[in-house]
């Protein structure tokens, strides 16, 4: 890793300097860094690993919450994930240089095009998953976006082990490019850096925090600079009267507790009142089976499915909003559909919703009426993720609708611009009916 010290105006000015070198590079430049950049993980997979081991042991001294170390831990089965994930971003094709419009515009051939660039400088705030460096470094590169990294300092170990990853990668590259610069991915590492840098809007074009709503709160707050992401991850699923049940089962007991702390597993269970005595009983014997639990908190219909269980508690309104990301979660009873759909557009968080239900018609009502960014029918809520979408990674999740939204990939990390080619075309030449606006498109 890199010794310079640089002040924190320095290090957003290079980024500034070198996305723009970036941004001309070729996809065979970005694609040799990606490669690199696979194999440096993988040659220094045990000091990355043994990096994370000493995050962990800090995050047990400072008493840092269940859900918290779950995201923090990088294990060999991650790792490998991130070296695949790597190695998707590469084969995706060249994101740059599209044409997404070709007109000519006049009689006398002036030609219009619009095609796909990078938007900039990226600066990029994460807590605890250290593997989002890895995701995020890929995809900017990918992208030909510059990005600054900062860090959770739970993982600050493992993130300067990644970091030292891509900075190998990058030199061996740039020897040979001219367009490949050792600053296109940075990482600035203290609390201070950040209340700093949200000040640069001259160089950071856009800001995605990956955190807390804490987080994502306080950073709209400090900054001018365009922000996307999402503030939480409260995920719902509603359960008609038609659902199979025992997909249904599957299908939230896989929502809730395949990977708890993920930001698109499920906090509340809705339930048509007609549904409640087949579903939950059948929910709570597959539970008994696999030898799982989940801590429910119960409005008074679905309690008397639940009661004799140890894990039971009263549904409180407030804990319609939270984010568990643990293995708890509400359950209520509801009349309708309507209704379901009433209480995830007040309650949720615009991120991942389900519906479970045979008939195509309501599910399509469903998925239309739901305000989220991810709308599902009859599966999981843990394919909310932009490698299983197919994007490589993901940057993170957008419940915005501007600009971006879903898993954000490559496309929400690039921008366009307008290209004007002519042969002396000037406006006074269309003043007197010389020659006239056409607007032709180019096939």
């Amino acid at each position: 890793m890199s010794e310079e010290i640089l002040d924190i105006g320095e290090i957003a000015r290079r980024s500034r300097e070198s996305g723009i070198q970036l941004s001309s590079s070729t996809v065979e430049e970005r694609n040799a860094i990606l490669e690199h950049f696979a194999e440096e993980i993988y040659l220094n997979r045990n000091e990355i690993l043994e990096a994370n081991m000493k995050d962990m042991d800090n995050s047990i001294k400072n008493n840092i919450s269940e859900p918290m170390k779950m995201r923090l831990l990088l294990d060999e089965s991650k790792l490998k994930a991130c070296i695949s994930s790597v190695r998707d971003v590469m084969n995706l094709e060249d994101p740059l240089g599209k044409y997404t419009l070709s007109r000519e515009i006049t009689s006398n051939g002036l030609k219009l095009y619009r095609r796909t660039c990078p938007i900039g400088v990226i600066l990029v705030i994460f807590e605890a998953r250290p593997e989002v460096a890895i995701q995020i470094s890929s995809l900017t590169i990918k992208s030909g976006n510059a990005v600054i990294l900062k860090g959770g300092k739970e993982a600050i170990n493992t993130n300067k082990a990644i970091l030292n990853c891509i900075e190998n990668a990058i030199n061996q590259v740039k020897k040979n490019y001219v367009n490949i610069n050792k600053e296109i991915v940075q990482m600035i590492f203290s609390h201070e850096d950040v209340n700093k840098i949200l000040s640069f809007n001259q160089f950071i074009d856009l800001v995605i925090p990956r955190g807390s709503g804490e987080l994502v709160h306080m950073i709209k707050k400090n900054t001018c600079i365009p922000v996307l992401g999402h503030a939480d991850g409260v995920c719902m699923l509603y359960v008609h009267v038609d659902a199979n049940i025992s997909e249904g089962v599957e299908i939230v007991i896989d929502g809730k507790l395949d990977y708890p702390a993920a930001c698109n597993s499920l906090e509340t269970l809705l339930i048509h009142r007609d549904k409640l005595s087949e579903f939950l009983p059948a929910l709570l014997l597959r539970l008994k089976e696999e030898g799982k639990h989940i801590k429910f908190y119960s409005d008074k219909e679905c309690l008397k499915y639940l009661e004799g269980e140890n894990d039971v508690c009263e549904l409180i309104e407030s804990l319609y909003h939270h984010e568990f990301s643990s293995n708890e979660m509400c359950v209520k009873s509801v009349s309708s559909m309507d209704e379901a759909i009433a209480h995830i557009n007040q309650y949720g968080s615009h991120h991942t919703d389900v519906i479970l239900t045979q008939d195509e018609k309501l599910a399509a009502s469903f998925m239309n009426r739901v305000d989220s960014a991810c709308v599902f029918h009859n599966c999981s809520s843990r394919f909310s993720d932009g490698y299983r979408f197919g994007f490589g990674a993901e940057i993170g999740i957008s419940t915005t609708r501007i600009h971006a939204r879903g898993p954000v990939g490559l496309e929400g990390l690039l921008t366009y611009k307008y290209t004007l080619r002519g042969q002396g075309q000037t406006i006074s030449q269309f003043k007197h009916g010389k020659f006239t606006f056409t607007r032709r498109d180019i096939v």
